[in-house]
């Protein structure tokens, strides 16, 4: 057999293993920045799998090795979750693991911890098949992602000056070879009013109905949003997801008001961009010097299991390759 032949074989003898370990990462609980336990796990995993080295980084990324190779290729996958709303909206137990119907059920089987079980067994079928190539193989099992998408992969760029010639993030894509990806950064946008008595409205200046014309403004923003040049990713998008009104009291004309934006970068778009077009918008609804408006990217501060402080700005730019990129 060719040694993809021998691959697929082994790929094939390892699937129920292969659910086995996703069902056991399943079962612990690794909400963003609470993924000690996971972590323990997969690293027993990876020494049972035969890794050649397996270690946790300083952020609590577990980093796996199999080869010596004089290049460098990663494979990532996040083993954070978002948490799971309500458990009354759930028709079965989401850290329950069980495998049924050829699938394996709970938080995270597909978003990461599939991709997580599947380097854990590519791990050992390359040790087991020998594997002595060009390539150093790295696994990396990343923390903090729902959360701060990139900031695992920058600290281990910057502080442990880790820097592999070619990624293959395990992202779930239907089995697709996905070659880009749009960008993400989170806006912050604080309006102000002036309070008075709410027997009196028109006395004051309400940060609430500023409030509601900025999103409106945003809705309108989204739909101005324009594809890329080759239409290749598609479209920017932008939209509210959290608002916050405030005042003296509840008999009172609210004098601030928060509105959060999630904003999706396609390709030629960037922070910069992003945050004028917020700006503009809104001071055209509300009618705002567009200098009175705060229009801000929040930095991710939030402390991870290790207690390693380390923070990044809310920006994780659009990236692609080319089509006759080697790693395509």
């Amino acid at each position: 057999m060719t040694i993809q032949e021998q691959i697929r074989a082994k790929a094939a003898e390892y699937r129920d293993y292969t659910a086995l370990n996703l069902s056991k990462m399943v079962k612990v609980k690794s909400y963003s920045s609470q993924e000690e336990d996971v972590c323990r796990l997969i690293v027993t995993l990876c020494e049972e799998a035969g890794f050649d080295e397996v270690r946790i980084d300083g952020l609590g990324s577990v980093i796996g090795r199999v080869g010596n190779g004089p290049k460098k290729l990663a494979f990532d996958a996040h083993i954070d979750t978002v948490e799971v709303g309500n458990l009354k909206n759930w028709d079965f137990d989401p850290f329950s693991g069980e495998i049924k119907d050829g699938k394996v059920w709970g938080r995270g089987s597909s978003d990461q911890k599939g991709g997580a079980a599947s380097m854990i067994t590519a791990g050992r079928i390359l040790k087991e098949l020998g594997y002595g190539g060009e390539y150093t193989v790295y696994f990396t099992f990343t923390v903090m992602e729902e959360d701060c998408d990139g900031m695992c992969w920058k600290y281990l760029i910057e502080e442990e000056n880790f820097r592999p010639d070619l990624v293959v993030s395990t992202e779930p894509t239907s089995c697709r070879l996905y070659r880009g990806h749009r960008g993400r950064m989170e806006i912050r946008v604080i309006l102000k009013g002036i309070s008075c008595h709410g027997s009196a409205p028109e006395r004051g200046v309400s940060a609430a109905y500023k409030a509601a014309k900025a999103a409106l403004a945003i809705e309108q923003l989204n739909k101005d949003l324009q594809p890329d040049a080759e239409k290749f990713l598609g479209k920017g998008t932008i939209t509210v997801s959290q608002m916050d009104v405030k005042g003296p009291s509840q008999c009172a004309v609210a004098d601030y008001a928060m509105l959060y934006l999630d904003r999706r970068l396609t390709w030629g778009e960037d922070a910069d961009l992003a945050i004028s077009q917020v700006r503009d918008y809104i001071s055209k609804a509300t009618g705002d010097d567009p200098s009175a408006i705060v229009v801000e990217m929040p930095n991710y501060e939030k402390i991870g299991w290790t207690k390693k402080e380390y923070s990044q700005e809310l920006y994780f730019p659009t990236w692609k390759i080319d089509a006759d990129h080697p790693l395509v």
